[in-house]
C-alpha cells in the first residue's frame, strides 16, 4: 500500500467512514457538463431528509410534512430523519444513506432538507455520486446544505436549489417563487421585494452597488462559512467565470474578513466574473478595539477585482429568500441589484 492510500485509509478509519465508498468517491473526476434535474409537478412524491443537525422540537417534523403537502406533494420521510447522535441527526452513515436512498428511489421526484445547522460536510465522502448522476432530481435547502450543493454540483454537474428548508419560513413570497420556478418553469427574475411601509423612504431590502455593470455566467456559492470550509477539498467547484453568491449569519466582521481572505488565497476570487452578497444577519462587531465594517471588507476584496458586484440580495437567513438554482446560467445587473435565469433548469 502506498503512502497516499495508507493515509487515506487511516483517516477514513478513524472517522468511521466506510472505506470503499469514500475511496471510490475520491476518484470521481469533477463533472464537465451541467446536469439538469427532472421537473416536478403537484401530486409527485418528495422525500424529506436531515443531512446536518438534529431537530429538537418534534413539531418541526410535522411543520415540514404539512408544508410539502400544502404545496401539493405526497411526502415520504427519510428512514433516519428523526435520529440523533450528539448535535447531529444520526450517524454519518444514517444521514448519507437517507440521501442516497432518496436519489435511488424512482418514486421520489425531489428531496427537501428539513434544516441546516452543522454536519453535512461529514457525509460528503459517503454520497453515491454515480447514483445521483443517474437519477437527477431537485435538492432544496440552504445554510449548511451549501456543502451538498457544492459537492453534488462538482461531482455530477447537477443543478440543485439554494432556498428554504422544509421546516423554514414558507410565506407567500417563498411559495410564489417556488411555484413559479418548479411548477411554471419560469425564467425567474430575482429582484428584492421592497415594501415602503410607514417610513418616508424605502429602507428594507435595499441593495448597495459595489461596482456597476452587467455580467452573465454560472451562479455558484451559498453560506460563506460552509463554502470556505470546503477550501482545499475535492468538493469545491471550479469558479472560473462564475458569479459567486454568499450569505451568512452571526459572524463578526473579522471572521467575514478571514473567510474572504481564504477565498482570495485559494484563487476563487481571481476567477469569478461577478459577485453577489446576500444578507449577513447579526454580523455586527461584538467588542474589542475598533472593527472593519462589512462594507470595508467587501470593498477591500471585491473592488480590486473590477467586476460587477452588489450586496443586499434576499439570500440568507431571512424569512423571504430567493430560491437559486446552483449551477444555472444567469445574467446579473449590479447597477440595479438583480439577476435572472437565462436557460431552463429542468429536463422535462
Amino acid at each position: 500500500m502506498n503512502k497516499r492510500l495508507f493515509l487515506k485509509t487511516l483517516g477514513i478509519g478513524l472517522t468511521g467512514l466506510p472505506l470503499a465508498q469514500a475511496l471510490a468517491n475520491d476518484e470521481i473526476e469533477p463533472a464537465k457538463k451541467v446536469l439538469l434535474p427532472m421537473g416536478i409537478q403537484k401530486g409527485d412524491k418528495i422525500g424529506i431528509v436531515s443531512p446536518s443537525a438534529a431537530t429538537a422540537d418534534r413539531i418541526q417534523f410535522e411543520f415540514a410534512k404539512e408544508t410539502m403537502e400544502a404545496l401539493g406533494f405526497e411526502v415520504q420521510l427519510g428512514e433516519n430523519l428523526k435520529n440523533r447522535r450528539g448535535h447531529l441527526a444520526g450517524t454519518d452513515e444514517e444521514r448519507a444513506n437517507d440521501i442516497n436512498r432518496m436519489f435511488e428511489n424512482r418514486e421520489i421526484k425531489a428531496i427537501i432538507c428539513i434544516r441546516g445547522g452543522s454536519g453535512a460536510a461529514r457525509i460528503l465522502p459517503l454520497l453515491d455520486y454515480q447514483s445521483i448522476k443517474k437519477n437527477p432530481k431537485p435538492l432544496l435547502g440552504y445554510s449548511d446544505i451549501t456543502a451538498l450543493h457544492n459537492a453534488i454540483h462538482t461531482k455530477t454537474g447537477l443543478i440543485t436549489f439554494h432556498g428554504p428548508n422544509g421546516s423554514g419560513s414558507w410565506n407567500s413570497f417563498n411559495v410564489r417563487q417556488f411555484e413559479n420556478l418548479f411548477f411554471k418553469k419560469e425564467l425567474v427574475l430575482f429582484e428584492n421585494e421592497q415594501i415602503k411601509g410607514d417610513d418616508l423612504i424605502v429602507k428594507q431590502n435595499r441593495i448597495q452597488t459595489i461596482r456597476q455593470g452587467k455580467v452573465s455566467g454560472k451562479i455558484l456559492g451559498g453560506n460563506l462559512t460552509v463554502l470556505t470550509a470546503l477550501s482545499g477539498t475535492p468538493y469545491l467547484p471550479d469558479f472560473k467565470d462564475a458569479i459567486l453568491f454568499v450569505e451568512d449569519i452571526g459572524e463578526d466582521p473579522y471572521k467575514i474578513d478571514r473567510m474572504m481572505s481564504t477565498l482570495m488565497l485559494n484563487g476563487t476570487l481571481s476567477k469569478i466574473k461577478g459577485f453577489i452578497f446576500g444578507q449577513c444577519s447579526d454580523c455586527n462587531p461584538s467588542g474589542g478595539y475598533g472593527s472593519l465594517t462589512l462594507d470595508d471588507i467587501l470593498e477591500d476584496y471585491i473592488l480590486p477585482l473590477n467586476i460587477p458586484a452588489y450586496k443586499g440580495a434576499m439570500i440568507g437567513h431571512v424569512p423571504k429568500q430567493f430560491i437559486i438554482p446552483v449551477g444555472s446560467q444567469v445574467e446579473m445587473d449590479a447597477s440595479i441589484g438583480r439577476f435572472k435565469l437565462l436557460d431552463k433548469v429542468f429536463n422535462d
